[in-house]
């Protein structure tokens, strides 16, 4: 096996486990969404004061939507470490790679090796994409 073949191999791995760490961590809204749940269904009465029932809607649809976002943001992380043991889809994964750098400490780190793994002209010629011969200007005059 060699060396390109071993080090997409392992960002394979790393993808699945930042994808898993990913979705444990997109369940922690669960708790102000059932906080929202319990303001929406009259649990914090109040005998003055303004009605908790809109705050207990925005605690909703907040959670809500960071869930949804961070367990999609999960699933392409999985996605992605398929593609690359697949060698399949070069630019989703470098596009996936480039996002998960935005998500520290994990996500930096290993959107960082997975770019500098991508950029290189053996692991591009692996995923069947073209590579760069020279300057780029054409030879001919």
């Amino acid at each position: 096996m060699n060396q390109d073949s071993e080090h997409l191999r392992l960002l394979s791995i790393f993808h699945y486990v930042l994808a898993g760490i990913t979705a444990c961590c997109s369940l922690l809204p669960v708790i102000h969404l059932a906080i929202g749940i319990g303001m929406l269904s009259g649990s914090f009465e109040q005998k003055e004061g303004p009605d908790p029932r809109w705050i207990g809607l925005l605690f909703v649809i907040f959670a809500c939507l960071f869930i949804l976002c961070a367990l999609t943001f999960s699933i392409l992380v999985a996605l992605s470490g398929r593609y690359l043991a697949r060698r399949q889809r070069y630019t989703f994964c470098l596009v996936m790679a480039c996002i998960a750098c935005a998500f520290m400490p994990f996500g930096t780190i290993l959107g960082v090796f997975t770019i500098m793994i991508l950029n290189r002209e053996s692991v591009k010629q692996s995923f069947g994409q073209p590579t760069s011969t020279g300057s780029g200007l054409s030879a001919a005059t």
